[in-house]
């Protein structure tokens, strides 16, 4: 796997969402590996572009993630 921005693992995860979570822990892991090159500790996703924009959607992805090593916020 080429090493992506984290813009692009953020793009990544979103498209991943909309195909039914499809490879998500894939791009989890990428994303995980392009904040630790950027030095980024927590990565932050738009509310709109979530299938689930709600705020219960938004703590089940925010625990999701925490469970892979991933701070989030929106």
């Amino acid at each position: 796997m080429s090493d992506l921005t984290l813009n692009e693992a953020i793009d990544n995860i979103y498209a991943s969402i909309k195909n039914d979570n499809e490879e998500l822990d894939i791009h989890i892991a990428a994303l995980k590996a392009a904040m630790a090159r950027e030095g980024v500790t927590e990565a932050v996703f738009e509310p709109g572009k979530l299938a689930q924009s709600n705020r219960q959607g938004r703590k089940i992805m925010q625990s999701y993630f925490r469970k892979k090593g991933v701070a989030v916020s929106f």
